[in-house]
């Protein structure tokens, strides 16, 4: 609207918006772009002084709100610090704000990577300000904001805890940011945060700034998901899409190339084809001639997207002129100048290379990080057209497409394959559509045999992801919190948690529903009065009678097995015994006695009807009798029918008869225990009452309800104060192993010189750590055999590695052994003590690390890897010794550097920051 033809009162309103909020008048100078509603809303609440809850879409513009908090910390002469959950997302932001207000006012801080740390602006991974926060960094010396970019990144299972205790430590006159994805629980993650925090805002908006559009790729057929709405207002699929999905279902059958072209067991062809569905290429293709490029193509397997990218060269595809190819290798130049020469063929640079140059790339984790952030740059510059990406590249990274490709809703989340939810569903396809860029996006599923549209159709129009906390207290945070608090305190703190707050809010539906429980029982207990007596006392030893008998049944067929088993374990070869029921009821031979070392015997026999066949406890209700025996001859083949008819004929002639099954006597006839209680029960007076068993029906409703009210009454229990109650049995194990003093909880409990050294170590096994350096395990090692012990604790394979894990020579073997010692006398304490926090050292990078850190070549050390059974690429290879790395420098500093042990770390973080991992990544 220009100033002409604004009214008096819109430009008294402009007016006033202007000299009420004046950074952010000043903020909206420097931008190119006017703000959506949701993000005045947001910036006009942080200027005036709330804190804010941004939950919108992928793309829809949340970071402005975080890039406002840094405006309006700079222009106070205070500090702003920016978290987010993944390095990747750190560097991209630090890139970003340095190019908004320079170098030197922006620092960067990651688990490797210290630029500028002293800056007004800082951005860090959310575990770097969680340690500032315990160790009380200066750093923190007028801190004002702080953004928690991708905050719902706290349901994350592994380190979703660390943006809780983040939220729960922050001093109180610091202002919150929180930017989340779409979550449904929106409000009720906002109370918490005035719980906690103070006066929040939530702005909670649903608008996608570019439309997006559902398709499926069906055959040959690019068709629409949805057509219209229905009836009842939802979005309804496209009828054509579902009879035309519906033919290629009933006439193929999934595709394989391991199928035959025949019918094995017929001989003839199959009736239905196999499916093939379009090919990679194809898919490129035909978005590229739909001009539906550029395209993320979701593979979910690193391997995946490698071979499609190798599959798309081979087919000669090229999607970039001659003038992009020359930008493309000035840019790749740029970023990958510094790799070491000698490492380039086993990177796979030029088939890397050559990729980019068609306009074709992967993006995964395993790809080295100098790869990965060359082809971010050229996807976002718009000269790489289709990425194949695992599901790391939703989390948070700027990369929008025009068009997301789904080859299956299927991914494997580290322990089986599971189906994509709704969330991650609409994580993925957000990426499709670039404000500014793009009037719409497009989301594409790949049909295949077994997908149904309408599954499809739920997991696009699904709006109900909620945010669940996955916050519990570890080892680490348990001392801290209790040198800074000391115990009482700490547990209000754990009170106040997101995790506690969402347990006690569904205490409420249990509770609502014991009241309603017990008013039920009222009427069942009513329903059941009987006029001849107390009919719940009657019910009470029915009850006990039936439990009894139960017991006495469950008894007698344990002692059944084990004395049926035993007799099974006597038989010798040539016995005669009697198969008491059964098709193969009658006389049989005993050719193989069947033991085994660890189970049950199962007897290889004959019968007298010429089976032939294998028996356990399960064929006989009673202990086996041997009747006779017959001598058989040195071997005998069971297989023939002469050897079986044979045997069946001596077997008749023996004139040996099979008794008839004796009947087996209960215990219950003589149980003392339960004839006591069938007397009590025949003497009570409701046994006499006409109406017993109406009676007996609503008593054994009365019962079922009991029990289930009671079971919720328990869940309560558990519920109410659960973090504290865990906390409290962190504190006793720590206790006995000296990390606290025995002191119970109050002022006299408090951390111990080894407390002290747990503080400061931050990782998954820190109390392992604490266990080795207290016990003086890695002493006597040299660089690269403490780099090789310390990976144990850092290193996780992916998935079942090998069982025999080779291991470096020397010392190695000898310090892992303690070390796995010392691990399974912790988890036997955590066992007692109701905890599972550490996981078993894993050795499967021992070998690789202590190579690299001896000076051995790149190529050398991924093969010799590769010839262990070590699934290592070289982007997995640079983050694990990053990691290494980083625990080495925790190791350095609790020590100290006078420490021998601490002495042997520095000099194996500088014998590994060699080469690729040691490459800037910014």
């Amino acid at each position: 609207m220009s100033s002409a033809s604004r009214s008096p009162a819109d430009a008294y309103a402009e007016f006033r918006r202007r000299s009420t909020r004046p950074k952010l008048t000043d903020f909206l100078s420097v931008i190119s772009f006017e703000l959506d509603p949701f993000q005045r809303r947001a910036c006009e609440a942080l200027e005036d002084g709330h804190g804010v809850l941004v939950c919108a879409p992928t793309g829809a513009g949340k970071t402005v709100v975080g890039e406002f908090a840094v405006h309006l910390a700079l222009s106070e002469g205070r500090k702003c610090f920016y978290t987010t959950p993944i390095k990747a997302l750190s560097n991209q932001k630090y890139a970003d704000l340095c190019a908004r207000y320079g170098a030197q006012r922006v620092g960067l801080l990651t688990g490797d990577t210290s630029v500028n740390g002293d800056a007004p602006v800082v951005v860090m991974t959310t575990e770097v300000l969680r340690n500032m926060l315990y160790a009380g960094s200066s750093t923190l010396n007028s801190l004002a904001y702080v953004v928690m970019d991708e905050v719902h990144y706290l349901a994350d299972r592994f380190r979703g805890p660390v943006w809780e205790e983040v939220i729960l430590h922050l001093p109180e006159s610091v202002r919150l940011v929180s930017l989340s994805a779409t979550v449904s629980n929106a409000e009720e993650f906002g109370e918490w945060l005035v719980e906690v925090r103070g006066d929040t805002t939530v702005v909670v908006d649903e608008h996608r700034p570019v439309p997006l559009w559902q398709h499926m790729l069906a055959g040959n057929r690019m068709m629409d998901l949805f057509a219209g709405e229905g009836p009842d207002g939802h979005a309804r699929i496209n009828p054509q899409l579902l009879r035309h999905t519906e033919d290629l279902a009933r006439f193929h059958v999934p595709w394989s190339r391991g199928r035959g072209g025949r019918d094995k067991d017929r001989g003839r062809a199959p009736r239905s084809t196999g499916f093939k569905p379009p090919s990679r290429v194809e898919v490129v293709q035909r978005l590229d001639a739909a001009g539906l490029l550029p395209a993320i193509d979701f593979v979910f397997s690193r391997a995946g997207c490698d071979a499609a990218v190798a599959q798309c060269v081979r087919a000669n595809l090229r999607l970039t002129s001659a003038e992009e190819t020359a930008r493309i290798r000035d840019i790749i130049e740029d970023k990958t100048g510094d790799l070491p020469q000698g490492d380039l063929m086993v990177l796979g640079y030029w088939e890397w290379r050559e990729a980019l140059e068609r306009g074709i790339a992967s993006h995964h984790a395993g790809l080295l990080p100098a790869f990965k952030e060359t082809v971010e740059e050229l996807f976002v510059r718009g000269l790489v057209k289709v990425v194949f990406a695992t599901e790391t590249l939703a989390l948070g990274i700027n990369m929008p497409a025009r068009t997301v490709v789904l080859e299956k809703l299927v991914k494997y989340n580290g322990e089986a394959h599971v189906d994509l939810t709704p969330g991650e569903y609409t994580q993925l396809t957000g990426r499709a559509g670039r404000r500014g860029i793009d009037v719409e996006g497009h989301a594409v599923v790949v049909w295949q045999p077994g997908v149904d549209p309408k599954a499809v159709g739920g997991l696009a129009s699904t709006r109900t992801y909620p945010l669940r906390s996955s916050f519990r207290p570890g080892y680490n945070m348990a001392v801290n919190l209790v040198h800074q608090l000391g115990a009482a305190a700490a547990r209000e703190i754990l009170e106040q948690s997101f995790a506690q707050f969402q347990a006690d809010r569904s205490v409420v539906g249990l509770a609502r529903r014991i009241e309603r429980n017990r008013e039920a029982l009222g009427g069942y207990a009513e329903a059941m009065t009987c006029h001849l007596g107390d009919f719940s006392e009657y019910a009470s030893l029915r009850r006990r009678v039936a439990d009894r008998e139960k017991a006495l049944a469950r008894q007698n067929t344990t002692a059944r097995r084990a004395e049926t088993a035993a007799s099974l374990e006597k038989l010798r070869k040539g016995d005669v015994i009697a198969v008491p029921s059964g098709r193969r009821s009658g006389l049989a031979v005993v050719i193989d006695p069947g033991l085994e070392p660890l189970g049950e015997a199962r007897p290889l026999v004959v019968t007298e009807d010429r089976w032939s066949g294998r028996l356990s406890s399960a064929d006989f209700p009673v202990p086996v009798e041997v009747l006779g025996h017959v001598r058989l001859p040195r071997q005998v083949d069971t297989r023939s029918p002469r050897s079986r008819r044979d045997l069946a004929s001596t077997l008749r002639n023996t004139g040996i008869v099979a008794p008839a099954l004796r009947k087996r006597r209960s215990t219950a006839d003589d149980d003392a225990e339960l004839a006591t209680l069938r007397r009590a029960l025949r003497a009570h007076p409701c046994h006499g009452c006409e109406k017993r068993e109406d009676h007996a029906r609503w008593g054994e409703r009365y019962h079922r309800l009991l029990g289930e009210t009671e079971q919720l009454e328990r869940k309560v229990a558990a519920t109410t104060h659960s973090l504290a109650r865990e906390f409290d049995r962190i504190r006793g194990l720590l206790r006995e192993r000296g990390y606290l003093t025995q002191e119970e909880a109050g002022p006299g409990e408090e951390v111990t010189e080894h407390g002290k050294r747990l503080t400061r170590l931050y990782s998954e096994s820190d109390l392992l750590a604490a266990e080795c350096l207290r016990h003086g395990v890695w002493r006597g090692l040299d660089p690269a055999e403490l780099a090789a012990v310390v990976s144990a604790l850092v290193y996780e394979a992916r998935r079942d590695g090998p069982l025999e894990t080779r291991l470096p020579p020397g010392k190695v073997y000898d310090a892992l052994t303690a070390t796995s010692r010392l691990w399974a006398e912790l988890e036997e304490d955590e066992r007692r003590h109701r905890l599972d926090r550490t996981r078993q050292p894993d050795p499967g990078f021992a070998w690789a690390v202590f190579r690299w850190a001896r000076g051995e070549s790149l190529e050398k050390v991924l093969s010799s890897a590769e010839a262990s059974g070590v699934e290592l690429g070289a982007g997995d290879f640079v983050r694990w010794c990053r990691q290494v790395i980083d625990f080495l420098d925790q190791i350095r500093d609790v020590v100290g550097g006078g420490d021998p042990v601490g002495a042997t770390a520095r000099k194996a973080v500088e014998a590994l920051r060699r080469g690729v991992v040691a490459m800037a990544t910014v």
